[in-house]
């Protein structure tokens, strides 16, 4: 108990803006696997097509870049948190407009992830930017070790009991039996979790951009090293999202399944991120991040050599693992990096997470082009079975460029660039 006591204070030892956001994120954490997750899952049980779930996947990603555009035209007349909440909201009647869908055509399920891509990424442009502006380099592998503490427990409650719930509608007979009724239900309990976050975040009180230009195409080589990490990790997010959903489908079972396959290592996963959070510094940055490449390259190659249910297993634990690992240093550097880049140039800071969606972008549509491009000459199994590796493998390559932004970090003051504590030692005060 004195424990969980000294972690609380921790917590709210947290600048106010800090504690606000990371109790929305909190709550919003319980949607995410929804929209992440089952989502797909419905798009494949509605259609019986690969294809569908990977153009539904592109359709987000193809509106996401014009969300931010939209959004940076937006901020200085709309404050960030306004906006933040407006994407929760409007993600949860994405979802429900979604699944009033009767019929899953080619046009329909692009539509559909257009909508939700423009939601989304309002969304994202502001989860990012008050991110930014609420913490600074000293605090940040803390806040994002909190946030995938969250995060990693949802991936594990979230998809069994909904999972639970949507398999009982055959088992027990619930709703009919008609599952596409359960799905309808679990929209209108997303939406209402987007209203409580979206009211708790109105409470907080962050700045807001100047309303100058955020639109550039000439970037110090900082940045351009830090858009070459932005692709890589594009590449494989497409994946992240769908691939669980497709394989479990097709290689273990229906959406209970699913549900229970989510939860292993989930516990584990999350213990080891806030720990990661608490006690890692910013020189370990490169490290955490290098052990989330490896472990997703591991599943990925036992899911390929395997191909079948233990094979999906295997990789669902590395990917439980990974993916946190992964945000727990990516995002800090990316911050970290904007921070500096923002001050050397002196530009909007929202310029550069404007940029960096489009790096982002890049990398997911060839990502996602793989696939497509596996499935139409080979076929969607062969798509999910050999994409996964290579993209893998493909990531590999961040390690370096990692480092590379490591170093010239470093060359400017100890890892922390004189920019950066100048910044830092303004947000302090």
């Amino acid at each position: 108990m004195n424990r969980l006591r000294k972690e609380f204070e921790v917590f709210l030892r947290c600048a106010p803006s800090m504690q606000v956001l990371m109790v929305s994120n909190m709550i919003y954490a319980l949607v995410l696997p929804v929209i992440e997750v089952f989502v797909a899952a419905y798009v494949m049980r509605n259609s019986h097509a690969v294809s569908k779930v990977v153009t539904y996947q592109l359709s987000i990603y193809t509106a996401t870049p014009l969300a931010f555009y939209i959004n940076g035209k937006l901020l200085g007349r709309v404050g960030a948190k306004h906006l933040y909440a407006a994407g929760m909201l409007l993600s949860g009647v994405a979802m429900m407009l979604m699944m009033q869908l009767s019929i899953l055509t080619p046009i329909g399920v692009a539509t559909s992830g257009f909508t939700m891509g423009l939601a989304t990424g309002i969304f994202w442009a502001n989860r990012g930017y008050l991110a930014l502006t609420a913490t600074n380099d000293s605090n940040r592998n803390y806040y994002y070790g909190l946030e995938n503490f969250v995060a990693s427990l949802a991936a594990v409650a979230v998809p069994a009991l909904i999972g639970f719930f949507i398999s009982g509608t055959a088992l027990y007979g619930w709703l009919g039996g008609i599952a596409n009724r359960a799905y309808h239900i679990i929209a209108i309990v997303v939406f209402a979790l987007t209203v409580l976050s979206a009211g708790i975040l109105e409470r907080g009180t962050f700045r807001n951009p100047q309303r100058t230009r955020f639109v550039f195409f000439h970037f110090h080589r900082l940045w351009w090293k830090m858009l070459q990490l932005a692709l890589l990790k594009g590449l494989a997010q497409g994946y992240i999202v769908t691939a669980p959903a497709m394989l479990i489908m097709l290689l273990v079972g229906q959406e209970g399944t699913l549900g229970t396959t989510q939860a292993i290592g989930g516990v584990f996963s999350a213990c080891l991120m806030y720990l990661a959070g608490r006690l890692t510094a910013p020189k370990h940055r490169i490290s955490v991040f290098s052990a989330g490449l490896l472990l997703f390259f591991l599943g990925a190659v036992t899911n390929t050599l395997l191909f079948n249910a233990v094979g999906v297993l295997i990789f669902m634990g590395c990917l439980l693992l990974a993916k946190p690992l992964l945000d727990l240093a990516y995002y800090p550097i990316q911050l970290q990096v904007v921070d500096v880049v923002s001050h050397l140039e002196g530009r909007n800071e929202y310029a550069y997470i404007f940029n960096h969606e489009f790096g982002l972008f890049l990398g997911r549509t060839l990502g996602c082009c793989l696939f497509l491009a596996i499935a139409f000459w080979g076929s969607g199994i062969a798509a999910l079975k050999y994409a996964l590796p290579v993209i893998a493998l493909l990531q590999l390559l961040s390690i370096r460029v990692a480092g590379q932004i490591n170093r010239h970090l470093i060359a400017t003051g100890n890892g922390t660039s004189p920019a950066t504590s100048l910044i830092v030692s303004k947000m302090e005060a």
